[in-house]
């Protein structure tokens, strides 16, 4: 399955409303000294992966949960600019 057809199944606003429940309950551990960095979270797990820019810290999820949407949020930031991504993994050849 490749990516767009990922995200065509997901259902974003479950993922929204989970992740956000999950970043509410975090945050203090990130803000205000990760401001600026992002969180991938798993809502399934509840796993977080922080990286320096959105995409680092979808890598790093992705690693851990291939072929899974995230939660994606900038740490300081209005959750308007929060979004949900997906990642597959590479297919190797």
């Amino acid at each position: 399955m490749d990516t767009q057809d990922l995200i065509k199944k997901a259902d974003i606003q479950k993922i929204a409303q989970e992740g956000g429940k999950i970043y509410q309950k975090i945050k203090v551990n990130y803000e205000p000294k990760e401001n600026g960095k992002f969180l991938a979270i798993d809502i399934d797990s509840g796993d977080v992966y922080l990286g320096n820019t959105s995409a680092e810290a979808v890598e790093l999820a992705r690693e851990a949960h291939p072929g899974k949407v995230f939660y994606v949020v900038k740490i300081g930031f209005d959750t308007v600019e929060t979004m949900a991504k997906a990642f597959v993994q590479a297919e190797t050849k």
